[in-house]
């Protein structure tokens, strides 16, 4: 069984565009960062939601085992 989770692989890093609250520049966030500092104002940008490695995590079903992915997703 592997002691790290196969989901932190650099190779599977997600970017996506989010704005800032208080100045309106467009930072780029990584899936792997909750907060970044905006480069232009100096303020920090947050995502929206923290979405959990369940929802975005190819390997989320093999960490968690079928039976518990089941209950989770709400599969019979």
């Amino acid at each position: 069984m592997s002691t790290k989770c196969p989901g932190q692989d650099i190779r599977n890093l997600r970017a996506a565009m989010f704005k800032c609250q208080n100045c309106g520049a467009e930072v780029e966030m990584f899936s792997d960062e909750l907060r970044i500092k905006c480069r232009k104002c100096g303020e920090y940008v947050y995502k929206e939601q923290t979405p959990s490695c369940i929802e975005w995590c190819a390997s989320a079903r093999q960490c968690l085992g079928e039976e518990r992915w089941k209950a989770i997703k709400g599969e019979n």
